[in-house]
C-alpha cells in the first residue's frame, strides 16, 4: 500500500488538481495508545505520514512556492508530519492521515486574497455621522430634570 498516489482534487488554485507520487509518501505505523481494546497492544495501528513538498514533483513552481510560504511554520525538517491514531484499524487511520494531507494540500494551494485597498468614509458619511451623535446628545438631555435637581 506504500505506493499509493495521493489525489488533490481540484480547487481554487489548483485547477487541474493533482497527484502526489505514492513514492513521495513515507508511512510509518506504530503501536497506539488510542481505541482498539486488546488489539491495541498487539497492531501497529498509528500512523504517522511524512510528505516533503519542497522536494515534490506534484507541484508546478508557482504552486510549491505558494505551498512552502503557507506550511512555513509547520514544517520539521523540511517535511509535513501527520499523525492519526484515533482509529482502532490501521486502515482507517491510514485514510485519515492521508485525508488530512489532501486537506492540507488544499489549503495551502489557495491565492491569496485581494489586497484590501484603505478607503476613507465621504463627506456626507461623516456628515450623517455628526448628526446622528448631536441627535443622541438631544435625546439624552431631554431625559434629564428640567431644574438640575437630583444630580
Amino acid at each position: 500500500m506504500a505506493g499509493d498516489d495521493l489525489r488533490v482534487p481540484p480547487g481554487p488554485g489548483n485547477p487541474g488538481g493533482l497527484v502526489v507520487p505514492g513514492s513521495e509518501l513515507t508511512e510509518r505505523f506504530s503501536r497506539s495508545s488510542g481505541p482498539g481494546g486488546q488489539a491495541v497492544n498487539t497492531t501497529d495501528t498509528r500512523v504517522e505520514l511524512l510528505f516533503d513538498p519542497g522536494a515534490s514533483t506534484a507541484f508546478t513552481p508557482v504552486q510549491r512556492r505558494r505551498v512552502l510560504r503557507a506550511l512555513g511554520e509547520s514544517l520539521v525538517g523540511g517535511q509535513v508530519r501527520i499523525v492519526a491514531s484515533s482509529r482502532a484499524s490501521q486502515l482507517r487511520n491510514r485514510n485519515e492521515a492521508r485525508e488530512r494531507l489532501v486537506a492540507l494540500i488544499r489549503e495551502a494551494l489557495m491565492p491569496p486574497p485581494p489586497r484590501r485597498r484603505p478607503t476613507r468614509p465621504s463627506r456626507r458619511a461623516r456628515q450623517r455621522r455628526l448628526d446622528a451623535k448631536k441627535q443622541r446628545g438631544q435625546t439624552k438631555a431631554l431625559r434629564r430634570r428640567p431644574d438640575g435637581e437630583g444630580d
